[in-house]
């Protein structure tokens, strides 16, 4: 899988050429020209290479390179630098003056970052190595203390959890205001009758606005997720170094607390080979596709001709470059598209992660694409997807006519029997009997005659065509959770401070 440019923040830049002395891009290499375990002026930028001999082969090189879809995470590994370079303050290892100048180095290099001034190179690994030669770039040999008691293993592992937890909070946001549309939605069409199906088929009669909330409580059910989700993934790595920890006096609480995480890790080699976070993650951004697929798919189906139930607002369809009376209802179709694509990541990764051995294994860098073309699938998707109901008209006439169709009362019927002392099974039998002859005849329920009733079965005598009437079956349905327009406005009241908590725990 190739990461995807949907989100404005998504897109990593392809790397720039190596500029010829240094690697420079916005700041003269400092004095001497370091850059790398003493690397010469010019010398490809890398974390590693005092045991080797030469330099790796182009074609490991392109293999191994990550920068062009892991430089997203560059604002994140400079926040967690600046807590490192606390850390080290506090054990000895930088001096009062060192502190300011790495910290001050830290912010140019995160404006620079954020600016677009200071970019990757071809020669840039991945983002640790980009950053750090922007660093080194305005300290000279200062640059490369901050390594002292880090790996890019606790690096990134705390790096992607850092991402990770500001961008659940960005779908959550998303995932409420979709809810917040199907819910003025369904406030407008609690009385509004329809066909409600099994197997496609009708099958008894419901409230519109009651089958719009029932896709609600999916979406509140997977922000329930992310935010059970990010108790799990508030864990900083920071201070598990490649594997065994430090030996340096480190703070890996103190760096867990200032990076706003609940805890630091327990195991050091947990912490830099865990991705249950994102396999986690990628299962709830899959199951949110999958509740959007089926959103997307009843709205295909309500805007055909055949149903007619729903009119969609020109902003949110599109037309045939061949047939000119076509409005195609593409947000649905997309979202119901793009949840296999969530999916495939899911299941992709989890094949990944089978099998590897303790600690980090460079298997663990497929983790990322999935991971941040399901931010932006979800992220692109999940606005169209708002847009589009709040937008699209309900046709309350079409709805209504279809609600009594297919006998959709008949239930209804069995159910008046029982209430009279029929035993359900022997009122499920002369009901489905007078539905055999209705169709056999080519007949609607009340359309059965007095005498025609008595002929089907005994127990339908002609009182039965009192619970004939839709509103009436929408009216009896006032079990809690039921159809009932009374009902449904409870759901209302109860679902509104559950999106107000939503929305709070959620970002922008």
């Amino acid at each position: 899988m190739t990461s995807t440019d949907h989100s404005e923040d998504a897109a990593a830049p392809k790397p720039s050429a190596a500029p010829a002395a240094g690697g420079a891009t916005d700041a003269d290499a400092p004095a001497g020209g370091v850059l790398a375990g003493g690397a010469a002026p010019g010398a490809p930028m890398r974390l590693w290479g005092g045991r080797f001999a030469g330099g790796p082969a182009e074609a490991l090189a392109r293999l191994s390179v990550s920068v062009q879809f892991d430089w997203r995470l560059a604002p994140y590994d400079l926040l967690a630098s600046k807590s490192h370079a606390r850390v080290l303050h506090r054990a000895g290892l930088l001096d009062d003056a060192e502190l300011t100048a790495m910290l001050a180095a830290i912010d140019d290099l995160s404006d620079a970052v954020a600016q677009g001034r200071f970019r990757p190179t071809v020669e840039d690994e991945d983002v640790h190595t980009a950053l750090e030669r922007g660093l080194l770039e305005r300290l000279g040999a200062l640059g490369g203390k901050l390594r002292a008691g880090r790996s890019r293993n606790d690096q990134v592992a705390t790096d992607l959890r850092l991402y990770l937890r500001e961008h659940a909070r960005q779908v959550a946001a998303r995932l409420t205001e979709l809810s917040e549309a199907l819910v003025t939605v369904a406030g407008q069409h609690v009385d509004t009758p329809a066909p409600g199906m099994t197997h496609l088929q009708h099958a008894q009669p419901i409230s519109f606005g009651h089958q719009l909330l029932a896709h609600v409580q999916a979406f509140v059910r997977d922000t329930d997720r992310l935010r059970d989700w990010d108790r799990r993934a508030s864990v900083s790595a920071l201070g598990a170094g490649a594997l065994a920890g430090s030996s340096l006096p480190l703070d890996p609480r103190g760096v867990a607390a200032e990076l706003g995480f609940d805890r630091a890790f327990e195991n050091s080699l947990d912490a830099v080979s865990d991705r249950d976070f994102a396999a986690e993650f990628l299962f709830v951004a899959a199951l949110i596709g999958v509740h959007l697929s089926r959103l997307g798919e009843e709205i295909v189906l309500w805007t055909t001709r055949e149903f007619g139930w729903v009119e969609l607002d020109d902003a949110f369809a599109t037309g045939s470059s061949i047939m000119p009376q076509k409005k195609n209802p593409d947000v649905a179709e997309l979202a119901r598209g793009k949840s296999g694509r969530l999916i495939g990541g899911l299941t992709g990764f989890l094949a990944t992660l089978k099998g590897l051995p303790l600690a980090y294994d460079r298997d663990l860098q497929e983790d990322k694409e999935p991971v941040f073309d399901a931010v932006d699938t979800l992220l692109l998707v999940l606005p169209a997807l708002t847009g589009t109901v709040a937008t699209m008209r309900v046709r309350r006439e079409r709805l209504a006519a279809a609600a009594p169709d297919g006998f959709a009362l008949a239930t209804d019927v069995a159910e008046y029997l029982v209430r009279r002392g029929v035993p359900f099974r022997q009122a499920h039998e002369a009901v489905g009997q007078l539905v055999s002859w209705c169709v056999a005849h080519d007949v609607d329920l009340d359309d059965v005659s007095d005498d025609d009733l008595a002929v089907i079965n005994p127990l339908l005598t002609a009182d039965v065509r009192s619970v004939l009437s839709v509103s009436g079956a929408l009216q009896a349905r006032s079990a809690p959770g039921g159809t009932a327009p009374d009902r449904v406005r409870e759901q209302l009241a109860a679902l509104r401070p559950v999106l107000d908590r939503d929305r709070e725990w959620a970002v922008d």
